[in-house]
């Protein structure tokens, strides 16, 4: 039986729709592919992901900690955005997990205690063969990191710039999206909603929660009339 992965203490969780399964890979097929298969034998026992918000970098951390309880293994997701102000002690003998994945790097960058946290806590996560994906908005190279050890195990393992998809691959993610929550969205749909919705993923993929709702409600289908009138277009 699958264990479920580590939760925090402090309540963070994984959501449930965060998967690979549900992630559009588009131009960042190469990342999903190793962050797929970093708990084998020969993966990459460290990952670094960068992008602009929005792009799927909390998506994909937590796809990550989902797999590897599939493989029942123990997997810890810290969102910095969240945790970033408590101090760090939820880094403390997190080498006995299987996968650790740090979002939101660039929230603790330039506080010495975090970074020297974060410093034994890759030591200790390499010498024990666990493996490590961090996330951040910018490369290695260009965060502010102010302890030089730690700006040099940051570049140690694998980099990837986590790319925005184009309109193409907007409407095949916004379609993906649907049909995992068992909705029938027609081409004319999803571009009308496309067109005249948000650009972000993550609030495209927020409208559409706001009409799988509204569709349930009014036992309605997906139309170009009934999106205008569910979101008030």
């Amino acid at each position: 039986m699958s264990r479920a992965p580590a939760q925090l203490p402090l309540g963070v969780g994984l959501r449930d729709d965060a998967t690979f399964a549900n992630f559009h890979p588009g131009p960042n097929a190469t990342l999903v592919d190793r962050l797929v298969h970093q708990l084998d034998d020969d993966g990459e026992p460290f990952l670094y992901v960068w992008g602009a918000s929005g792009t799927g970098r909390s998506h994909l951390l937590q796809a990550a900690c989902h797999a590897a309880s599939d493989r029942d293994g123990r997997a810890l997701y810290l969102p910095l955005a969240e945790l970033g102000h408590f101090p760090p002690l939820m880094l403390e003998e997190i080498e006995r997990l299987d996968l650790v994945a740090i979002d939101d790097l660039e929230r603790v960058v330039g506080r010495k205690r975090w970074e020297e946290a974060l410093f034994h806590a890759f030591n200790r996560l390499r010498d024990a063969g666990k493996r490590l994906v961090i996330a951040a908005e910018a490369p290695p190279r260009q965060l502010p990191v102010q302890l030089p050890d730690l700006a040099s195990r940051l570049t140690w393992g694998m980099t990837f710039h986590l790319q925005g998809l184009d309109d193409a691959g907007r409407l095949a993610a916004l379609q993906l999206r649907a049909k995992g929550r068992g909705m029938q969205l027609p081409d004319e749909v999803a571009r009308y909603i496309l067109h005249r919705g948000p650009r972000r993923l993550d609030a495209l993929f927020a409208t559409l929660e706001t009409l799988d709702r509204a569709s349930l409600s009014a036992q309605r289908k997906l139309t170009i009339p009934f999106v205008k009138q569910a979101l008030g277009w």
